[in-house]
């Protein structure tokens, strides 16, 4: 067979691993800077690494389970459309043969080119499952992501983002400032290496991340102060 050479190459964009990695890093950055700029407003350097710590394991647990259960949520309603086209292959074979002509007609082959075209698709009944979902919903049920790889991206890249605002707090400098000015820096190397997978300017993809955590984190130290000075 010959050989070709298509010039590029893809990302793996149905691992799910990279959304959750990335998720989980930005989360943990923003939620836990956040979390130790409201309790600094009003409390010591104790309660802000108490609280701090606090989060990063909660947060990380959190981010973990929740990222299991959704992307096995998500499998499972792909194996239940799996089982629904299976069974509409096996009992309505005609009339899923007419509705993928029609999908192909549109797709832009002649009727006669379509017609061969399904025949041979529906020779194989699990190709013809993958062919039908992946035109009728966008899914391709041979590439689902895995949940354990999402939940354990998610875990360990929150824990990274949340210890990053503690640093100067853990080598033993008291300063909201230094946390924050870790938070910032590690807000723009994430974001712009995400800009790596995506092909997006660096410069984009960092600043975009700094301005989104930077509101986050100031609003809560208003916040915090405003708590602070009320009880």
């Amino acid at each position: 067979m010959t050989q070709y050479d298509v010039g590029h190459t893809h990302s793996d964009v149905s691992g799910g691993w990279l959304r959750a990695a990335s998720f989980g890093a930005m989360d943990g950055l923003v939620s836990n800077s956040a979390l130790i700029a409201g309790v600094a407003a009003s409390a010591g350097t104790q309660a802000v690494v108490l609280s701090g710590i606090a989060g990063l394991l909660a947060g990380a647990f959190s981010m973990a389970l929740g990222e299991y259960t959704s992307v096995t949520t998500a499998n499972e309603q792909i194996d239940s459309e799996v089982y629904v086209e299976r069974r509409a292959l096996r009992t309505r074979p005609q009339a899923e043969r007419a509705e993928l002509v029609d999908m192909l007609v549109k797709l832009g082959l002649t009727e006669n080119t379509a017609e061969v075209a399904a025949d041979e698709i529906h020779r194989d009944e699990k190709g013809a499952i993958t062919f039908h979902l992946a035109q009728e919903l966008g899914v391709n049920p041979s590439e689902k992501p895995s949940p354990w790889l999402a939940a354990l991206s998610s875990f360990a890249m929150f824990a990274v983002g949340a210890v990053i605002p503690l640093v100067p707090y853990l080598l033993g400098f008291e300063s909201l400032a230094a946390g924050l000015a870790c938070a910032g820096i590690g807000l723009l190397i994430a974001g712009g290496v995400a800009t790596r997978f995506t092909r997006k300017p660096i410069w984009w993809g960092a600043s975009r991340q700094l301005l989104f955590g930077a509101v986050a984190i100031a609003a809560t130290h208003v916040v915090g102060k405003l708590i602070g000075m009320a009880v």
